[in-house]
C-alpha cells in the first residue's frame, strides 16, 4: 500500500484520534517496509548473525588451498542419478554438490539463509509471501544461465512429482509467478513462518534437460547443475566420481569461500559397512567416520595409525541427539497399545548393552531433542508447556504431563525388576506366559519381525543382545536383513513390525516434522512417519512451532512435541554421540573453528582441504 493510501484512510477522524492513529499507523509503516526492504539473508528466529558484508562463513577457511581427492564409502549401491524422486537409490553427492539452491543455510546458526543463486530475499512480516531475486551471473554447468524458468519448473515439478518430502510444504504454496525478469514469488496459503525459507532451499534444475521425460523415474544420465561439482565417471553400484567446475559460476560468493575444495570427491560402494572399514585401514579410502565409542578406542591400533598416515579427530557439536534405534510400527495391531511398547522398552537393556558393545561410553537418547535446550526435560509440564498441551489431555499417553523416563536397567543380564515390570504391563495388556510362548486370551503367541539392513554389524549385536532377553518375556521374534533396495522398499510402504529408525533433527524444527510425524504419514507412504505416530496433539504442536513469531512461545512447543513423541513410546532409543569421531589421512584438513552443528552432514568434504605431504 503507498502510504498517501494508507495515511489518507484517518484525515476524517478527530484530532487526537487521529494523531493517535497517525503515530500507529507510521509505526506500522515503517515495520513494514523494514520488512519488504530486499535482503541479503533470512533467519527463522532474530536476525541473521552475518551483515550484507560478510567475507565468508566464520567455520570456512577462506585461505584453504586446492586441489587433491577424496575418497568416501558407503555400503550398499546406487542404481539412479535422480535422487530428488522416490525410486531407486540414488548416488551420493549428486543432491549435495552438482545442484544449487536460491538460498544456502549456515551451519553456524539455528536456521538462517544466505544468498546463493539469489542476490536477494524479501518478505513481509508475516511472511505470507517471500520473493527472490536472482544473480544476473548465475549459470549452469553446461553454461547456460539460470533462469526464472528454471526456478519455477523446479519447484512445480518437485512439489507435484518429487519425493515426498517436498510436498508438505508445496501444499501450502497459493502460487508461484515471475515479477520480473529476475524476480519470483511465492504467496503462501496459511500462515507457516518457516515457508519463506524453505522455499529457498528447494534444489534448482535445469528445465530444458527434462522436457519431455518421466521425471519420477530412475535415470542413469547426470543431472546439469549449477553447483560446484559435475558428474565425471560412475558405474552403477561400484563408485561414482565427482570433478570440481573450473568454470563454477560461484566460486568467488562470500558463501562460498573456503569450501568445495577438493578437485575430486570419489565415494566408492561396498557390500557393508565393516568392508568399508577394512578398506579405509588398507588405504583404499581418506576417512572413516566412527560411530562406536568402544571401537574407537580399541580398534585403531593399525598400522597408518601408528606411523601417523591416519589421524583421529573428535569434533564437538550442540546439535539435538535425534532418534535411533528400534522402531515400532504402531499400525501393526500387535504394537497398537502403549503397555505392550512400555514392555519391549523395559526388555531393552541398555545399560547391558551399552557396557557391552560401547564400553558404556556414550549417555542414553532420553529424548527427541536431547543435548539441546529444546528437549522436553524430566519432570511435570509446568508453564506454557502444560497450557499448549492442556486441550489434549484426554487423548495423550501416561507421561506425557507428568513427565517421562525411560527405564533404567541393574546393569546386569538378567536386568529382573525391569523384566518383572515388563510381564505386569504384558498382562495388563491381555498377554501371559504359556508353556513358556507369550499368547493372548485366543491362544495366538506373541509374533512380530524385526526387519534390518544387511551390512549393519553393530545393529545386528544389540538386536542379538535384545532378542535373548525377550526369550525370557516367551516372546521369539523374526530377525530379516535385506539389502539396501529392498529395505528402502518396506519402509516405504512401512511393510515391517519393527525396524532400525534414525532421525536427525535440528535446533530449528519445522516443517519436516509434518512429514516425519504428522497424521498423514500413516497411509501416505513414503513418509518419514515410520512409526505411524497419529497425534492431534503432535499435529497442533507442530503447527504452533510453525506459527510462533516469539522464541519462547516455540520453544515451549518444541519441548511439548517432544513431550508427545518420547512418552508415545514409539522407539526404543540406543545411544547418541556428543563428539563426531572421524579417522583421516593426515593430509585432510579442517578449519578449527567448529560450527554449532559441529559435524553437520555436509561438514566432510564442504570445509575440508588437501595439503601435498612435503
Amino acid at each position: 500500500m503507498r502510504a498517501a493510501d494508507f495515511f489518507a484512510r484517518f484525515r476524517c477522524l478527530p484530532r487526537a484520534a487521529g494523531l493517535l492513529l497517525w503515530a500507529a499507523a507510521f509505526v506500522a509503516l515503517a515495520e513494514g517496509t523494514a520488512a519488504e526492504t530486499p535482503r541479503h539473508a533470512i533467519a527463522m528466529q532474530g536476525e541473521p548473525a552475518l551483515g550484507p558484508g560478510f567475507s565468508h562463513l566464520p567455520y570456512a577457511n577462506p585461505d584453504a588451498p586446492k586441489g587433491g581427492t577424496i575418497r568416501l564409502g558407503e555400503s550398499g549401491g546406487f542404481d539412479s542419478l535422480n535422487p530428488w524422486v522416490l525410486k531407486g537409490r540414488a548416488a551420493a553427492g549428486i543432491a549435495a554438490f552438482t545442484v544449487e539452491s536460491l538460498m544456502g543455510r549456515s551451519q553456524d546458526e539455528p536456521f538462517t539463509l544466505y544468498g546463493l543463486l539469489a542476490e536477494s530475499v524479501t518478505t513481509d512480516t508475516a511472511r505470507s509471501w517471500v520473493e527472490f531475486t536472482l544473480r544476473e551471473e548465475a549459470q549452469f554447468s553446461d553454461g547456460a544461465p539460470v533462469t526464472i524458468e528454471d526456478v519455477i519448473w523446479s519447484y512445480e515439478t518437485l512439489g507435484t512429482q518429487g519425493h515426498p518430502r517436498y510436498r508438505t510444504a508445496w501444499a501450502k504454496v497459493a502460487k508461484i509467478e515471475q515479477t520480473g525478469p529476475r524476480s519470483l514469488r511465492l504467496t503462501f496459503t496459511e500462515p507457516d513462518r518457516e515457508l519463506a525459507l524453505l522455499m529457498g532451499l528447494r534444489p534448482v534444475l535445469k528445465k530444458a534437460q527434462w522436457q519431455g521425460r518421466d521425471f519420477d523415474a530412475t535415470t542413469l544420465d547426470a543431472p546439469i547443475g549449477s553447483g560446484p561439482y559435475v558428474v565425471a565417471e560412475f558405474e552403477p553400484g561400484r563408485f561414482i566420481r565427482l570433478k570440481r567446475n573450473p568454470d563454477w559460476w560461484g566460486k568467488d560468493l562470500p558463501f562460498n569461500r573456503g569450501q568445495h575444495n577438493f578437485d575430486e570427491i570419489r565415494y566408492d560402494y561396498f557390500g557393508d559397512a565393516g568392508i568399508v572399514f577394512e578398506a579405509f585401514k588398507a588405504g583404499e579410502l581418506s576417512s572413516w567416520r566412527e560411530t562406536n565409542a568402544a571401537a574407537w578406542a580399541r580398534d585403531y591400533g593399525f598400522a597408518a595409525v601408528t606411523s601417523g598416515r591416519v589421524v583421529k579427530s573428535e569434533i564437538p557439536h550442540a546439535r539435538p541427539s535425534g532418534i535411533t534405534g528400534l522402531v515400532f510400527n504402531t499400525r501393526k495391531p500387535i504394537f497398537a497399545d502403549w503397555r505392550v511398547r512400555e514392555a519391549l522398552i523395559l526388555a531393552f537393556n541398555f545399560e547391558f548393552i551399552n557396557a557391552t558393545l560401547n564400553a558404556g561410553a556414550e549417555p542414553r537418547i532420553a529424548s527427541y531433542f536431547s543435548n539441546s535446550a529444546l528437549a522436553a526435560g524430566p519432570g511435570p509440564a509446568t508453564g506454557r508447556v502444560a497450557d499448549l498441551l492442556a486441550p489434549f489431555v484426554a487423548s495423550l499417553p501416561p507421561g506425557t504431563l507428568e513427565g517421562y523416563t525411560l527405564p533404567v536397567g541393574d546393569g546386569t543380564e538378567i536386568n529382573r525388576a525391569n523384566m518383572r515390570r515388563a510381564i505386569k504391563l504384558l498382562e495388563e495388556a491381555g498377554w501371559s506366559v504359556e508353556n513358556g510362548i507369550l499368547k493372548d486370551v485366543a491362544g495366538n503367541p506373541f509374533r512380530f519381525e524385526i526387519v534390518l539392513a544387511q551390512g549393519a554389524a553393530e545393529v545386528q549385536s544389540i538386536v542379538d543382545i535384545y532378542i535373548e532377553s525377550l526369550k525370557r518375556l516367551g516372546i521369539v521374534p523374526v530377525v530379516t536383513t535385506v539389502d539396501d533396495a529392498q529395505y528402502s522398499e518396506r519402509s516405504n510402504s512401512y511393510d515391517f513390525d519393527m525396524a532400525w529408525y534414525a532421525r536427525a533433527l535440528s535446533l530449528s524444527p519445522g516443517n519436516e516434522q509434518t512429514l516425519y510425524w504428522g497424521a498423514r504419514g500413516v497411509t501416505e507412504p513414503g513418509s518419514r512417519n515410520w512409526m505411524g505416530v497419529n497425534s492431534p496433539a503432535a499435529e497442533a504442536m507442530i503447527a504452533h512451532l510453525l506459527a510462533a513469531t516469539d522464541p519462547a512461545e516455540f520453544t515451549a512447543a518444541v519441548q511439548a512435541l517432544d513431550r508427545v513423541l518420547t512418552a508415545g513410546r514409539y522407539v526404543i532409543p540406543i545411544w547418541y554421540a556428543p563428539v563426531s569421531r572421524i579417522a583421516h589421512g593426515r593430509n585432510l584438513h579442517f578449519p578449527p573453528r567448529t560450527p554449532l552443528y559441529g559435524d553437520w552432514p555436509g561438514f566432510q568434504p564442504d570445509v575440508w582441504w588437501y595439503e601435498a605431504e612435503k
